[in-house]
């Protein structure tokens, strides 16, 4: 049975220090191993016997001084690799020579990867993650990378953008999204930073042997030296070996489950089995397979979605089950044959299903107005089950929304500058004085581009139904993080000033700047460390007591409909004597402080306060914009995608 959301973070979690037992052990046995080669290196060389009277201490101090030097150099090795993998995602990417697909691409088959991917993000309720394209790569493969999924990345070789259909690429992108769910991500990064640890040892002997080779003549003087370094040299090669065997059972004892279990929620996604078992198929039929010729593909081949390194040590410690038993499992009736490429089927899926026009938009359009979503959509306590999920209705129900979007719209949310006009413009005021003391404040501070943008997208937004305001939000997303570093911070600056500009923040306004900002400072600031402390709900009663009263009093206006459903809400947590703040005491300082604290809860304690919020909401039978904006900005923070509203 599959694990749901929070389950696989706990496992991930698990998983952590499982790495670091294996890690540890790997690391003694690099350093025995290397003691050996120092003691007999020097036993070869010295005119005293080894281990003779004549030197009993001697040993001893070359053991330690050894076992010292050894742990610190992959101690180091290990820390300089996480370091540089600090930035997330995108580090990972631009290792591969990933090249980031740009929103507004006008090349079909990429477009059709990017809206696979927005649909597939919106449906479970986060921002669509960049898209890096490895276009030196032709085999069938892709890769999810990130820390979180505030900071999660998608990398996709030119093969499965070439060879894949529709359905199978949508089968590929679902299995991602399951690694980007399941705390996979991490995972993978840290087992990056620590095996390269491991493998620096046998690093140092090829360096070694490189500078006797470029060296010879020095050594001629010194035969003796010379050999001793040799034999040290090579031994250190040897070790490397052994280091790489061990990196390599490290990793498969790591991810292989894993695998398996993406491919099960691939599945459950999309409801389609043929999606991601023909794209194996195809891997099978393909002459490249799945195979990445980049030569650091091997430091990342445990997060690929098939097997991207071929050789000796990948087939005695692979990191993904055998091809055919993936298909077994998916497709139990397989007849055995793989599939081949056809061309066709590629033209009439991206005719039919990426260009939201024509035919298919009134199609769709036609769904939404027989009330058919209505049906697809779950409601608010369903939602908080299907967190860390999707399935085809939620996905269809996404696909409808971007298409039913004004056509400017469209074009504004996939290109930076139009993303930031586009965000401007949701959040200015409806009173005409403070609208007119925010263009005053916007024709000062951004580009006249941007400026005039703005005004021509009013007539799309001032006029827009409130259920687009979380997708265009999402879509936007992707854009903005194609900003400078420096454009970012003259963002956020803007968006801050026009919220503040009216003297009041209101509920609806921080929700949508949460969201905004809780993904975007992970993507352009250095990811927060996750924090080994964790905490159970008991010990933050009074941060719980401050999110509940939020909602409380953000969905009632009656004093005992408020005082009603905070109290049902602590009920269900089995904390009576949770305290309802006064409107008046709640600030925004102290909801932030609270959420951050709340953050570091323990995973299998998070949909317990979420159905807590879900019951606060949901207690007078009625749900507000601003209920739904708030809990996915909880969840958000949490780091717990939730499932499209309507």
């Amino acid at each position: 049975m599959a694990m749901n959301f929070f389950e696989s973070q706990a496992h991930a979690r698990s998983n952590t220090f499982k790495l670091v037992w294996l890690f540890a052990l790997a690391v003694i046995s690099l350093i025995i191993l290397t003691d050996l080669l120092v003691l007999t290196v020097l036993g070869f060389s010295s005119n005293i016997p080894y281990g003779s009277s004549a030197a009993p201490n001697t040993d001893w101090t070359i053991f330690v001084v050894v076992s010292l030097g050894v742990g610190s150099v992959v101690m180091l090795g290990s820390l300089y690799k996480t370091m540089a993998l600090s930035s997330g995602g995108k580090a990972v990417a631009e290792e591969l020579n990933g090249q980031l697909i740009p929103q507004n691409t006008d090349d079909l088959k990429l477009r059709r990867v990017l809206n696979v991917v927005e649909e597939m993000a919106i449906a479970s309720g986060t921002p669509p993650p960049p898209v890096y394209l490895l276009a030196n790569e032709q085999g069938i493969n892709a890769f999810a990378a990130g820390f979180t999924p505030l900071d999660a990345i998608i990398g996709i070789t030119q093969g499965a953008v070439d060879h894949l259909s529709r359905d199978q690429l949508q089968g590929v992108i679902a299995h991602e999204f399951s690694h980007i769910f399941n705390g996979d991500m991490r995972l993978n990064i840290r087992l990056m930073g620590i095996l390269s640890g491991i493998e620096i040892i046998g690093m140092a002997g090829y360096y070694l042997m490189r500078s006797m080779n470029s060296s010879v003549g020095s050594y001629r003087s010194s035969k003796k030296d010379g050999s001793q370094l040799f034999i040290l040299a090579i031994g250190l090669m040897v070790i490397g070996f052994a280091g790489a065997f061990f990196a390599g059972l490290i990793k498969s004892a790591v991810s292989r489950q894993r695998e398996f279990l993406a491919d099960a929620s691939a599945v459950q996604f999309t409801r389609n089995p043929d999606g991601i078992a023909g794209a194996l198929k195809r891997i099978g039929g393909l002459e490249f397979g799945s195979n990445i010729e980049n030569a650091r593909a091997a430091e990342v081949s445990h997060a690929f979605f098939a097997q991207g390194v071929t050789g000796f040590m990948q087939a005695l410690s692979a990191t993904h089950p055998p091809l055919e038993e993936r298909i077994l499992k998916i497709d139990p009736h397989w007849d055995g044959k793989y599939e081949s490429f056809d061309a066709n089927i590629e033209t009439q899926s991206d005719a039919s299903t990426d260009q939201a026009g024509g035919q298919s938009r009134a199609g769709i359009a036609q769904k939404v107005a027989a009330g058919v979503l209505g049906t697809m959509m779950m409601d608010v306590s369903n939602a908080i089950e299907e967190i860390g999920k999707t399935n085809p209705e939620t996905i269809d129900y996404a696909r409808s929304l971007i298409a039913e979007l004004p056509s400017a719209v469209k074009a504004a949310a996939h290109e930076p500058y139009g993303a930031s006009a586009l965000i401007y413009s949701l959040l200015l005021d409806r009173g005409q004085e403070v609208r007119f003391r925010q263009f005053e404040y916007l024709n000062k501070h951004v580009t006249q581009g941007v400026y005039t943008l703005i005004h021509q997208l009013l007539t799309d937004t001032d006029g827009m139904d409130i259920k687009y305001r979380l997708p265009v939000v999402d879509i936007t997303i992707p854009s903005l993080k194609q900003l400078s570093l420096e454009q970012y911070h003259e963002f956020k600056g803007n968006l801050t000033a026009l919220i503040e500009m009216d003297a009041k923040i209101e509920m609806l306004e921080w929700s949508l700047q949460k969201i905004l900002f809780s993904h975007l400072d992970a993507h352009f600031l250095k990811p927060e460390k996750m924090s080994m402390q964790m905490f159970d709900i008991g010990q933050l009663r009074k941060e719980t007591g401050l999110l509940l009263s939020v909602l409380a009093h953000s969905g009632h206006e009656e004093q005992a409909e408020t005082d009603a459903a905070f109290s049902a809400a602590s009920q269900t947590l089995g904390l009576n004597e949770l305290q309802l703040w006064p409107k008046n005491e709640i600030n925004l300082s102290k909801l932030e402080l609270s959420l951050h604290k709340l953050a570091k809860l323990k995973p299998l304690l998070k949909p317990q306060l979420l159905k807590a919020c879900a019951v606060c909401v949901l207690h007078d039978q009625k749900v507000t914009v601003v209920e739904v904006e708030l809990l996915r900005a909880f969840a958000d923070v949490l780091g717990c995608p939730m499932p499209l509203l309507a």
